[in-house]
């Protein structure tokens, strides 16, 4: 028996009905107030006491690029650093030894347990504990000509770094099946060479996206450095507005670096993550359920 609403006369009295469109009044209410604010903001800047021709001729100052140059220098230096001592730990973490492991343990609950800026704080005066440093009777140096703004900066943003490094390592590492560490072991691979060659080899794909944040936040972590007198971006942009006052403009200078260099990172982010997902993207279309083997000519059906 065929139903009322699937009979031809109910279909053409549907087809007859006016259509409505539907009003999404809230929708557009949150559009418009949204739009307001960001009105009200791009108006404030621009017709706001900021001069703008200044933050133009200081975008290129020397002291400015010096301060970029002095930045992008930390970064490099201190991930490098973080990445070779995170890698370190977290297979120290992961040793059967409980030696190492405890130390590993030890290393990541400090770091990541104390805030930044004490600990870049704590690198700075160390000279305060230890005077000197090297071996008694074979060579010794103060520790306050050793210890520098920079030597300072690059042991607390690495070293600290490092201990969220760990995790993340760590964490690729355990994405990785197990038979396939099983199996380089049943042929002979000793385990630095299984995770040198075929673990970390990997877990790459699970690294770099949180790793290519890290290093984005580093640029930024760097500015924290100025409170001990390292001469990034922002401490040289700091000098230049206590000396002429344009404390708004400076900043926007400084401002504009740091998008565009987080912007260039992104983007390599980008690049690096494309590059270690292509296997994983032609494996999932090998074996997905619709790539079915064509069938021969003349094959029955």
């Amino acid at each position: 028996m065929t139903s009322l609403a699937s009979s031809p006369t109910a279909v053409a009295e549907t087809a007859r009905l006016p259509r409505v469109r539907r009003r999404h009044v809230g929708r557009w209410l949150a559009a418009a107030a949204i739009l307001g604010m960001l009105a009200l903001v791009v108006r404030a800047f621009a017709l706001g006491q900021i001069n703008w021709a200044v933050v133009g001729q200081f975008l290129t100052a020397q002291s400015i690029l010096t301060g970029l140059g002095f930045t992008l220098i930390m970064t490099v230096l201190a991930m490098l650093l973080g990445i070779g001592s995170g890698v370190l730990f977290a297979v120290m973490k992961m040793s059967p030894n409980p030696v190492l492991r405890g130390v590993a343990e030890f290393y990541i609950w400090m770091f990541r347990g104390t805030p930044l800026l004490l600990q870049l704080l704590l690198w700075f005066n160390l000279a305060l504990i230890f005077p000197t440093l090297g071996i008694p009777g074979i060579a010794s140096w103060r520790t306050v000509e050793v210890m520098t703004p920079f030597i300072a900066t690059l042991l607390g943003l690495g070293l600290n770094q490092g201990a969220y490094t760990a995790e993340v390592v760590r964490g690729g590492i355990l994405s990785i099946d197990v038979g396939q560490t099983e199996a380089a072991k049943a042929i002979g691979m000793t385990r630095l060479t299984t995770l040198r060659r075929i673990v970390l080899p990997q877990a790459m794909r699970v690294i770099i996206p949180p790793v290519g944040n890290e290093v984005v936040s580093m640029v930024k972590l760097t500015s924290m450095a100025s409170v001990i007198q390292y001469p990034d971006i922002l401490r040289n942009a700091q000098t230049v507005y206590y000396a002429n006052g344009l404390v708004i403009e400076l900043l926007l200078v400084a401002s504009v670096w740091y998008l565009g260099v987080v912007t260039l990172l992104s983007l390599g982010q980008m690049v690096l993550e494309r590059r270690f997902a292509r296997g994983r993207v032609r494996r999932q279309i090998a074996t997905a359920p619709d790539a079915a083997v064509p069938k021969a000519e003349g094959a029955g059906a």
